[in-house]
């Protein structure tokens, strides 16, 4: 996880809290959590590059959509990365809110 981009952690975060996670779905939660449109040329990319790392698994959800889960190494580096952020957060008592 330590040499994605936080865009491309991002991705994988919202992937893990889709039910059904293809491509404008995870645009759509991209947009509205950046503030700002989130472009194809951007997106789809990174969704390539996720997959070539073995971090997620791309499928067909029909003819015109691709559907996007994690692998078992995408979970296990979420669950690291959660590990790792919460030894500095959990620690702390005045974690800004």
């Amino acid at each position: 996880m330590h040499d994605l981009t936080g865009f491309q952690r991002d991705i994988l975060y919202v992937i893990a809290g889709l039910e059904e996670p293809h491509g404008l779905a995870v645009k759509d939660e991209l947009d509205d959590y950046y503030e700002q449109e989130i472009n194809h040329g951007r997106l789809y990319p990174n969704l390539d590059d996720l997959v070539d790392k073995g971090l997620l698994k791309k499928g067909e959800l029909d003819k015109r959509t691709n559907v996007y889960t994690l692998t078992q190494r995408g979970q296990r580096e979420i669950r690291a990365r959660r590990e790792w952020e919460n030894q500095y957060l959990e620690s702390k008592e005045s974690v800004p809110t």
